[in-house]
């Protein structure tokens, strides 16, 4: 089962890349809705903010399958890898930043991990109540062996863009093969 998966994957590694793109990536927004939904971990600003590369890559990954199956140009093939390895790519930096937070590496942003201890009058506060965040991006929710999921978040992330890469050279080695 596993050598025909593999002599599969060696065929149609842009299939196998975009279809992996997709599913790791639909797994991933399932991953993060049910620590939200089921166990009950409200996300932080940087959370929602990494959550934002899997909305745009997993359809984009969809409309890859698409195109690669009805004969899309390949340069516009190489150009969504391209597209899905950039954004994971930064998605990866942006939950490295955020898993260096979480470990006190260097401080996050102020409306998510600074001090609470300004808070101006009173009626400033009653004014400010409605766009308090308690949900602080320096504190890691959960830890799953020793990462928080800004840190698996990180690990998913650049699978993703070896994933991309790795449909984007066969996409490139396909083009030249039919010039």
């Amino acid at each position: 089962m596993t050598t025909d998966y593999f002599s599969y994957a060696r065929r149609e590694p842009q299939l196998t890349a975009a279809g992996a793109v997709a599913a790791v990536g639909a797994l991933t927004i399932c991953g993060f809705f049910f620590f939200q939904y089921v166990v009950g971990l409200p996300p932080c600003p940087l959370c929602l903010e990494q959550r934002d590369a899997y909305y745009v890559c997993v359809p984009l990954a969809l409309l890859l399958l698409l195109g690669i199956n009805y004969g899309a140009a390949p340069k516009t093939i190489v150009a969504g890898f391209a597209v899905i390895a950039a954004f994971m790519l930064w998605n990866a930096g942006l939950g490295a930043y955020h898993a260096g937070i979480e470990w006190k590496f260097w401080p996050g942003p102020q409306d998510c991990s600074g001090p609470i201890d300004k808070f101006g009058s009173a009626s400033e506060v009653l004014k400010h109540l409605g766009n308090i965040s308690v949900v602080r991006c320096d504190q890691a929710a959960i830890r799953i062996l020793g990462l928080s999921l800004a840190g698996w978040n990180v690990l998913v992330s650049l699978a993703l863009v070896c994933a991309a890469a790795w449909g984007a050279l066969a996409s490139l080695a396909r083009q030249k093969q039919s010039s």
